[in-house]
């Protein structure tokens, strides 16, 4: 079956009663993360693909199947649809040993057959000779690894994880995050993976899609939704603090960015009409700090200066606050701690910082006024 068959593909439009604007596709062998605040919408997508929620508008189709096509009047059932879910609580039956879980999964197959196929499925997960203990019997790294071999054994044509690593403690998650990665490289359907984690999206998702209020907003690699957000809204949803209003200017062959009484080179001309009001954004990894006493290179590039307003020491880490002199805008970097002490930066102290051109970030179709 090509890739292109086999694909995810899913179109909802729907305003009522939960409104849903969500168009993405989901490759063979790709992990797509859907990420946003909670009630966003992101567990109904989930529901809408597995067939357990009904959208007044939609279309749902999978390797070369059409699941959900409203117009159409088609709606497969949830058993009809060869979906594998991990659920967030992992929902197995508490029961059934960890064998008997994988097992009621199935549907073809002798009983020898079945039985052998979840034995094969619990190696898989690393569970092999604990086939025979029941949930309580289990740590919750290991429930949930039953509850992927359970997913898996419905030979699924996409893999839905519904934020299934939030239930157990961070030496559990990174190992299991390490588990899903390795898990991948051994199947070859679409996986959709639900998580408020945002360092977890990054980490895992070929490409993450971002929802809200029903609607996905951007779904682009990991690295263009960080560095490139498309609105104020997606950054803001993603934790982007450095948003900023400016306005496009022209100075002879060369575009600038006006912010208060700054303007600041660009990498690369936007093709706006001089006057044009914009909102731009920054990644921290691309504001410098200067070192005092120590000027390098890199300094000369759209220095600005301001007033160290707060600093929050996280570990090995300190996010900074700074606050312009020359545009009523703050300014927030994460520095190493010990950068920060050797800088004596603390609420009250004069500071220099660099916002290189190449992460200034125009806002496509932006204006001064934020809609979200």
């Amino acid at each position: 079956m090509s890739g292109s068959v086999a694909k995810l593909q899913v179109a909802l439009h729907a305003q009522g009663p939960i409104p849903l604007q969500a168009t993405f596709h989901v490759d063979p062998g790709e992990l797509l993360v859907l990420v946003g605040p909670s009630g966003s919408g992101k567990t109904t997508v989930l529901r809408t693909i597995a067939g357990l929620h009904r959208p007044a508008a939609g279309v749902v189709r999978c390797a070369g199947e059409t699941w959900l096509d409203s117009a159409r009047r088609i709606h497969r059932r949830p058993q009809n649809r060869r979906v594998g879910m991990v659920f967030q609580d992992y929902a197995l039956f508490p029961h059934l040993c960890a064998r008997e879980n994988v097992v009621l999964a199935m549907d073809r197959g002798t009983t020898a057959q079945r039985r052998q196929r979840a034995r094969e499925l619990l190696a898989r997960v690393r569970l092999d000779g604990l086939e025979n203990r029941l949930p309580r019997e289990l740590s919750g790294g290991q429930q949930q690894r039953v509850a992927v071999a359970r997913a898996l054994a419905r030979d699924p044509r996409v893999l839905l994880l519904d934020e299934p690593f939030s239930a157990v403690d961070m030496m559990t998650r990174e190992r299991l995050q390490r588990e899903l990665a390795l898990l991948r490289q051994d199947i070859d359907i679409p996986v959709i993976l639900v998580t408020h984690d945002l360092q977890e999206a990054r980490a895992l998702g070929d490409r993450i899609c971002v929802i809200h209020e029903g609607c996905s907003l951007q779904t682009d690699a990991p690295d263009v939704v960080f560095r490139r957000p498309a609105s104020p809204r997606v950054a803001r949803l993603l934790g982007r603090h450095n948003v900023f209003t400016g306005t496009v200017v022209h100075e002879g062959a060369h575009e600038r960015l006006q912010w208060g009484s700054l303007r600041l080179e660009l990498a690369a001309p936007t093709g706006l009409p001089a006057g044009t009001p914009v909102q731009w954004y920054i990644p921290d990894s691309d504001i410098l700090l200067h070192r005092r006493g120590r000027p390098s290179r890199g300094e000369r590039e759209n220095p600005v200066a301001g007033v160290v307003t707060e600093c929050v020491v996280l570990g090995a880490q300190t996010s900074v606050t700074f606050r312009c002199h020359d545009v009523d805008a703050s300014i927030r970097l994460t520095v190493s701690t010990h950068a920060a002490r050797r800088n004596a930066l603390e609420p009250g102290a004069e500071a220099r910082v660099s916002l290189l051109s190449q992460g200034l970030h125009i806002m496509q179709g932006s204006s001064a006024e934020d809609p979200g």
